[in-house]
């Protein structure tokens, strides 16, 4: 079935323009001014709207089994969730145990979502563990037949996910070699683990040791620490959930020296901030337990929606990791053990658009940069994804700019029992979201069919990310000084040389 969508603004990264999109196939097929309904086309009026490429979200964990639990968004309810904030394609993150491997793991995340997506998906890669046989099924999975062309590394997680700096290092150079951007949880995970400890002896059981436990220093030191690696591995790096100033001012100062650095700060950290920590309720507190933590510093939010509109950082995402009451109940006596995550999905492009058009400080076009087209390019989707043109699939949101709604728990489509946004009133969102060329979000109903999505291979040396780094290594070459004696010697040598030939010959 065709669709032509009428009247609207067509808002890409680089410009906005009254024009029609024309849909067959689930490709899009004409953009231009007064195009006319083929027949059996339904047509969609955009007027007074804006026509904008589907958000990308990627950072995802659904139903991530993680510290005993299984997070509840799984990749059902999680992409309809999506869908109804408008994002039309997540990338998720495989995570095999350290007694695992990237292709065991692969095929389980594969079995996992495959029959349930509703969206157009993709997947990342994390790395737990380093040997042998994990370098190379880390080149083995990006080949096309599997289409990974990122790898996580977690510098938290002491004893479950973290892996040591030179394990880290090595996983970059590596990464670098097969042309995979490196990304990174960055936060010192061996000094978190020792504070816990600490707070627990003193008596700290609840969500505000969680918070104490992991100062925003400690992300700031682990990002400045991952950057310098990179250079050193001439890899480009992606720091996911940039939470915190001091973080982002890392990124920021090796992005100044030439380094190639990507920062991603989330829909939790842009919308709302870590006094929810010190609520007098437990589990208000607890709800809102993830790592990083949310900025203690209540100007945190606006100071990173700032430096997404300067360029400062790039992207943003959610990591979207859902876990009911009952499960975050499994910490009331050792907030260690409460499982970190929080939602985010449905409500991201919302929350960016309120915090950050409705505020003044970015544009609609750098609106579809940070939600979708920047995330397209870094992964080498773009323009498959993350543009309205003539060839690129119909993933496309048409936004209602003027409207306002509140974020609830009582209308979201999570499948968690709260809302870390929750009564937060936003003006601007998606009124209708179309997804491989159907109209699967309108008048607040979702129309989706599990498995209608399908998986998106991403190839690895994509150009935007990897142009440059050709040349960096040959500035890095290493540089060897031939001092005089050196030289003498090979001069001796090779008279000797010559002399021993010319006795051979005679």
């Amino acid at each position: 079935m065709s669709i032509l969508i009428k009247n609207g603004t067509v808002v890409n990264e680089d410009g906005m323009h009254k024009e029609d999109v024309l849909i067959n196939d689930g490709i899009i097929v004409a953009v231009g001014k007064n195009l006319d309904a083929p027949e059996n086309c339904r047509v969609v009026d955009a007027a007074d709207k804006l026509v904008m490429p589907g958000g990308i979200d990627p950072h995802t964990h659904m139903q991530l089994p993680f510290m005993g639990e299984v997070a509840v968004d799984d990749f059902y309810s999680g992409t309809r969730a999506a869908l109804a904030g408008g994002t039309t394609m997540i990338i998720d993150f495989v995570i095999p145990a350290k007694d695992s491997t990237p292709i065991e793991a692969y095929k389980t995340w594969r079995g996992w979502a495959d029959p349930k997506v509703c969206c157009d998906y993709a997947l990342s890669m994390a790395i737990t563990t380093w040997n042998d046989k994990i370098r190379d099924e880390m080149t083995e999975v990006t080949k096309p037949e599997y289409g990974i062309n990122s790898f996580k590394f977690f510098l938290a997680y002491s004893g479950m996910f973290m892996v040591r700096d030179e394990e880290f290092y090595q996983g970059m150079i590596h990464c670098s070699k097969i042309g995979a951007l490196a990304r990174v949880h960055a936060e010192n995970g061996s000094v978190i683990a020792e504070k816990a400890k600490a707070l627990l002896a003193q008596g700290v059981t609840g969500p505000e040791g969680h918070t104490q436990s992991r100062p925003e220093e400690l992300e700031a030191e682990a990002t400045n620490r991952a950057c310098v690696m990179a250079s050193q591995a001439n890899c480009p790096l992606y720091v996911v959930h940039v939470m915190s100033k001091g973080a982002a001012r890392a990124i920021s100062y090796h992005r100044s020296k030439g380094a190639i650095i990507f920062g991603e700060p989330i829909a939790a950290g842009l919308g709302t901030d870590g006094h929810h920590y010190y609520d007098k309720d437990w589990l208000h507190a607890a709800r809102y337990v993830m790592s990083p933590p949310l900025s203690r510093d209540k100007s945190t939010p606006e100071a990173l929606m700032d430096l997404l509109a300067a360029g400062e950082l790039h992207l943003t995402a959610t990591d979207n990791c859902t876990f009911n009451c009952h499960q975050k109940e499994l910490g009331r006596s050792d907030f260690t053990k409460i499982p970190n995550g929080v939602n985010g999905v449905e409500d991201r492009m919302a929350v960016v658009w309120h915090k950050g058009v409705n505020a003044g400080k970015i544009d609609p076009m750098r609106f579809v940069q940070i939600t979708s087209s920047t995330a397209a390019k870094i992964f080498n989707l773009y323009p498959r994804k993350g543009r309205i043109a003539v060839g690129s699939d119909a993933d496309i949101v048409i936004w209602n700019p003027n409207d306002t709604k509140i974020i609830s728990k009582s209308t979201h489509h999570h499948a968690c029992d709260f809302n870390i946004f929750e009564g937060m009133e936003v003006r601007g969102f998606a009124e209708t979201t179309i997804s491989r060329g159907k109209v699967v979000w309108e008048n607040n109903e979702l129309h989706v069919e599990a498995g209608a999505g399908k998986f998106i291979p991403a190839e690895p040396f994509c150009p935007y990310v990897f142009s440059s780094v050709p040349h960096r290594a040959k500035m890095m070459a290493p540089r060897m000084v031939v001092r005089e004696h050196e030289r003498v010697a090979e001069i001796t040598m090779n008279q000797e040389i010559r002399a021993q030939n010319q006795e051979m010959s005679t």
